[in-house]
This record gives structure tokens, C-alpha cells and sequence, in this order.
């Protein structure tokens, strides 16, 4: 008998102890990180509200419960009771029953009317037909990438489930060493910004942290072949842990699956279908342009079939010696701090991936609160002694004043912006702007993934700030229905259209001027003297975005809609917002530190360019008196 099914026997002998006499207990299985029970008698475990957190407590493991297939209803009489058992306000969209797990996936409009106060509605239900019952959101707006990664799940989920149940057996598997040791190996984002990728590595598991491409250089990958990256391939990993979707973290995940992994992916569920949008987006943009795609769409299915998504503040096994929590990083939808628990109280890691500290329009600022924190891995993006970020207030400030300007020379305003984060806030901005009168109305026009990725946003409500969360509960005040926002479908007529109009707003990809739809409209609106390109977000070193910041007003269009070697003369002003950024400013990077608790004992500056991360690894260290590093690519760190 293998560690791992003896595990599970004794599992189930202090389960049995534990519940009462009159439940049994059928079979007991890791899927990934979860313990699943199956039981003949669902309704009678879960009438008592607390026998699972207490059985997940005395364990110390995530806990799932199931029924056993063989006592299941039928799906037709258990869809008429559960419709019988929720109001008519949930507005319940579809059932999808899945009999070989017991589970059944209840899509509603509002999910808190069908899981009610503490979960008592759920409860209810699970008692009344016995399925384990799931609850998802419908979205609000339409989502395309969320309905099909929903689909494509349920299509997959016989090999998912093959997945689980062998990523468990590996995260439970017996430990082969008695050595004590943690390292750290970047493979990228080390004095520069984009390609974000480290290994963290002890004697039982390699895990590795995002994995991303580099804005305006797309042929810098992160250091994957050199032996200390993934040492005898891909195969090797335990698993990989995605911060967020932006792709100079996420592009190159799917390439894992194409060099042989096969193991999981732990991010959020948003940010697994934001990976699904951007990634497949990012092939789109490479064949169009000529160059040849990294991967194919197989690997970006692959990627998505092996993720498996967590909350925040869930504490996740995802190796034998190795315990993994995601905290808000409040960068963009889903982005998370992840926290690495190593051994029983060895070491513990956090990568902040990307941050931003304060509370921004559309999510609460970074956590900062751990039990335990010996080394920080610190994104140093805005972390040079002089960048300090405008506050919001003044910086909307300006984005009015310069909309006011141009509305008034009958001119248009473009904005390049990235279709995930940027976007929404701007819209956030722009919408309540003309509803208090501050700037005069007029449409919004949204180009390239914006729409889509505002109806994942929409998706997922419970990963924005509170007052918005609330206002996109009731569909009249849901900001991003506002009548001024208008989806161009991406066709040149009606973007033609646009521009021979009167004043109007266009947010555009790509946010760095890197190609995308923005290319289409600066050939339309750039020449026009009245006009305003207003740049409100990072604009990395070597796009042309930066080069146009920099005073360029000759601009070579050659992306996917054009013809190569032509030449634009931009005569349209040139404005720069700061304080839009998703990023911390040198000061909320320094607060971050400041207030975390517990402090770091060492702290790695990574994410930024070369003086931008030795300014702030310097200050650290000044300020607060503890050790740091400003670490170049492939160096390697070994902590114990």
C-alpha cells in the first residue's frame, strides 16, 4: 500500500470516528488540493452546519463532501425541487448536473439568494436532494471567454477529474528528503520590467511563479532551457502559481504544456479566464503580424483544464512540504500576493507579483498581513527616488481638463489603454464625470478586448472594491451599463465613421501602442491638430508608446492591419495622466513595507528597470534596516 492510500485509509477511520453512527462513509479521495468524502447519507451530513469545519479543522484540510453516485435522485426531480426551494429574485439561468461527482452547477444572476445567509439556502438545498450543489454567476454583461471556459470545462471534466486525483496523490505523496533548504532562482523581470518568472525551490518540490513575456520585445522569453530553470524539463515542476493575467506574467504558461508539463496551475478564477482571453489573443496578434507563435490554442486549453482556482485567503497544500495563500494585490481583476508556507514553520515567501497599496475605483489596495513572512520577492515598477504617482483626485482632475480642452477645439481623444485593469477604471472615471456634469457627454467608444474583459469583470463583482460590488448587484446603477459606452465590433468602417464625427472618447488597445486596434485609429485621428493621444498607463522602455511620451511625431505603422514601412506624422497633442497606473508609486511601495506585518527579514527588488530597483532596494535598506538584494536574471538565492 502506498503513503498515499494509507493516508486516506486513516483519514477515513478518524472521519467515521468523528460523525455520527447513523452516516457512512463511502470513499475518501484527494482531487488537487481537496479531501473529497463521499457518504450514502449527504442530507444528514449537512444538516449539521458545522460537522465539515470541524472535520476540516481536526485534519487540516480543504473538505469536500459528496454524495455517493448510487444515492443520487434523479436529476429531473431534483431540478423541480431545487427551483421549488429557490425565489424567483435569484434568477436561476441554468442546472447542470454532474452524476458521476454528485455535484450539481446552479448559475443564477444573484448567487447570494441561492447560497443565503451563511450558506443556510445551500445547505438546505444539499439536504433536500442530496447533490453537492456549486454556485456561479451569470454575468451581467455577456462574456464570450467566460461561457466558453464554462463549457469547455464541463466538456473536459471526466480528464479534469483524472487530473485532480493525480495532482492530489503528488501533493500527498511521502517525503524523500531530510535536508532543509529554500532557494530562489530568476528567470526573468530581474532590472527590467516584463518576463516575470522565479522558481522556488526546496528539497521535495520546484514550483514556478509566472511565467511572461516583455512589452516591446517579444522575442525575450524568461530563461527556461538553462539547467537551473527547470532542470530535466517541465516535467519537473510540482506546479505553477499565476499572479495575474497581464501578459508579461501569464503569455508564456501555455508554453509550459508544450515542453511537457502536466501539472497544475493555482491562480484565481478570474484571472484563469483572463489568461484564456489574453493568451489566445497574444497568438491571434503574432500570426497577424508575421511572427511564429510560441504555441498553439491546444496548450492555452491545456493550461486552462489544469487550473485550479483559489480564493483569496485560502490556505492551499500544493506540494508535500508546501502551503500556498493568495492575498488582493488590488493591481487588477484577480491579481493576488502569493504567500508560500514551506515545511511545518520552515521558511515563508511571499511574491508580491504586481501591487497597488491604496484603494483605487475599481479594488480594494494590497494585503499586507501575514502570519509569517522571512522573505519578500517586491515588484519596484515605479520604485526610483522620484516616482511619485499624482494622487486620483488630481489626476482625474487633469483627464477632464484635457477632455474639456479637446471637446472644445471639436476634437476627439484617444487613449490607449489596456483592455484589463486600465480600461474599467477609465470608464469608472468617465461615467461618473458625465453624469455630475463635470465633462460634457458624449460616446465612448471601446475598441479591441475592453468589452469583453468589462463583462469578466462584471463576472466576477465579489474581486472589485465594495461600493462597486454593490452598485453592479442592481443592474440600474452597474456603472459599465452606462448609455455613453458603445463596443466598436473591430470592422475599419465604423471606425472610419467614428473619426469623420464630432467629439467623442475612444479607449483602445494596446495600452503600450504595441500594435492592436490603437495603430487604426492613430492613421484615422493622428494627423488631426485638434485631437489629443492621452497616455494613462506605463508606458515600458522600448515600446512605442515610450518613444511618442518622448516627443516621436514620425511613427511607423506596421501591425496586423497595415502596410508594412508606412509612416505617420502625428500633428495630435500629447498628454501624459499619471496616477492611473496599477502600480504603487515609489511611496506605496515603501508603505507597503512599512506597515506589513509582520516585516521581511530580506527583501528582493525585482520588476523594473535597473535603477528603478537598486533606488528602492537602497531605500529598504536605509529606511528600514534589513537586508536586500537587487538581483539580476539567473542568480540564484538560498535561504537556511
Amino acid at each position: 500500500m502506498s503513503k498515499v492510500e494509507q493516508e486516506l485509509e486513516d483519514i477515513q477511520q478518524t472521519i467515521e470516528e468523528e460523525i455520527p453512527s447513523n452516516i457512512t462513509v463511502t470513499s475518501v479521495k484527494y482531487e488537487g488540493p481537496e479531501l473529497v468524502v463521499y457518504t450514502r447519507h449527504p442530507k444528514e451530513f449537512h444538516r449539521d452546519g458545522d460537522l465539515v469545519r470541524r472535520l476540516a479543522s481536526k485534519l487540516r484540510k480543504r473538505i469536500t463532501v459528496r454524495p455517493d453516485p448510487e444515492v443520487l435522485s434523479r436529476p429531473d426531480q431534483a431540478r423541480d425541487r431545487i427551483l421549488d426551494a429557490l425565489p424567483d429574485e435569484a434568477g436561476v439561468t441554468d442546472l447542470d448536473f454532474h452524476e458521476d461527482t454528485g455535484e450539481v452547477v446552479i448559475e443564477a444572476e444573484k448567487p447570494g439568494m441561492v447560497i443565503g445567509r451563511h450558506g443556510s439556502t445551500l445547505r438546505e438545498i444539499q439536504q433536500e436532494v442530496g447533490w453537492t450543489a456549486d454556485v456561479v454567476r451569470t454575468p451581467p454583461i455577456e462574456s464570450s471567454t467566460v461561457s466558453n471556459v464554462r463549457n469547455f470545462l464541463k466538456q473536459e471534466r471526466d480528464e479534469r477529474r483524472d487530473i485532480l486525483e493525480r495532482v492530489g496523490r503528488q501533493i500527498h505523496r511521502e517525503e524523500l528528503s531530510d535536508e532543509e533548504w529554500v532557494r530562489i532562482t530568476t528567470l526573468g523581470c530581474c532590472r527590467e520590467v516584463g518576463r516575470a518568472s522565479f522558481i522556488l525551490s526546496t528539497p521535495e518540490s520546484r514550483i514556478l511563479i509566472d511565467c511572461g513575456d516583455k512589452p516591446g520585445s517579444p522575442d525575450d522569453v524568461p530563461y527556461l532551457q538553462v539547467p537551473e530553470a527547470l532542470g530535466a524539463g517541465a516535467s519537473n515542476l510540482d506546479a505553477v502559481v499565476l499572479t495575474h493575467a497581464h501578459l508579461d506574467h501569464s503569455a508564456l504558461v501555455p508554453l509550459l504544456f508544450k515542453y511537457g508539463y502536466d501539472g497544475p496551475i493555482y491562480t484565481t478564477e478570474p484571472s484563469r479566464d483572463l489568461m484564456g482571453l489574453l493568451t489566445l489573443d497574444y497568438l491571434n496578434v503574432a500570426s497577424k503580424e508575421g511572427r511564429s507563435p510560441p504555441y498553439d490554442s491546444e496548450m492555452v486549453r491545456e493550461a486552462i483544464k489544469h487550473t485550479i482556482p483559489l480564493e483569496y485567503g485560502d490556505v492551499t497544500d500544493i506540494a508535500p512540504d508546501v502551503k500556498l495563500t493568495l492575498h488582493n494585490a488590488g493591481h487588477i481583476l484577480g491579481s493576488a500576493v502569493s504567500h508560500f508556507h514551506i515545511g511545518e514553520g520552515l521558511y515563508n515567501v511571499a511574491f508580491s507579483g504586481d501591487i497597488h497599496y491604496r484603494d483605487t475605483r475599481l479594488f480594494n489596495g494590497a494585503v499586507n498581513d501575514f502570519p509569517r513572512v522571512e522573505t519578500l520577492v517586491m515588484e519596484s515598477t515605479y520604485g526610483g527616488r522620484n516616482d511619485y504617482q499624482t494622487d486620483q483626485e488630481d489626476s482625474e482632475r487633469k483627464l477632464k481638463e484635457v477632455i474639456n480642452r479637446a471637446y472644445e477645439r471639436d476634437g476627439k481623444v484617444l487613449i490607449p489603454a489596456f483592455a484589463v485593469g486600465r480600461s474599467q477604471e477609465m470608464m469608472l472615471v468617465l461615467e461618473e464625470a458625465m453624469r455630475n456634469g463635470d465633462i460634457p457627454e458624449m460616446p465612448v467608444h471601446l475598441d479591441g478586448m475592453i468589452w469583453e474583459a468589462t463583462a469578466i469583470h462584471t463576472t466576477y463583482p465579489e474581486y472589485l472594491r465594495d461600493d462597486l460590488r454593490d452598485r453592479i448587484f442592481h443592474e440600474d446603477q452597474n456603472p459599465f451599463l452606462a448609455d455613453q459606452f458603445n463596443h466598436i465590433d473591430g470592422g475599419e468602417d465604423e471606425r472610419k465613421e467614428v473619426a469623420d464625427g464630432g467629439p467623442c472618447i475612444v479607449l483602445s488597445t494596446s495600452g503600450m501602442v504595441e500594435g492592436g486596434p490603437i495603430m487604426s485609429w492613430l492613421r484615422h485621428v493622428g494627423s488631426e491638430e485638434d485631437s489629443t493621444l492621452a497616455f494613462v498607463g506605463y508606458q515600458a522602455q522600448g515600446t512605442l508608446g515610450s518613444r511618442i511620451q518622448n516627443g516621436w511625431d514620425e511613427i511607423p505603422i506596421s501591425d496586423r492591419d497595415s502596410v508594412r514601412g508606412e509612416t505617420l506624422t502625428l500633428n495630435m497633442n500629447v498628454e501624459t495622466v499619471d496616477g492611473f497606473s496599477g502600480h504603487a508609486d515609489r511611496q506605496g511601495l515603501m508603505d507597503f513595507v512599512r506597515t506589513m506585518n509582520p516585516r521581511p527579514e530580506k527583501v528582493l527588488c525585482v520588476h523594473g528597470d535597473e535603477s528603478s530597483v537598486q533606488d528602492f532596494s537602497s531605500a529598504l535598506y536605509h529606511e528600514f534596516n534589513m537586508r536586500t538584494f537587487a538581483p539580476k536574471n539567473l542568480e540564484t538565492f538560498r535561504f537556511l
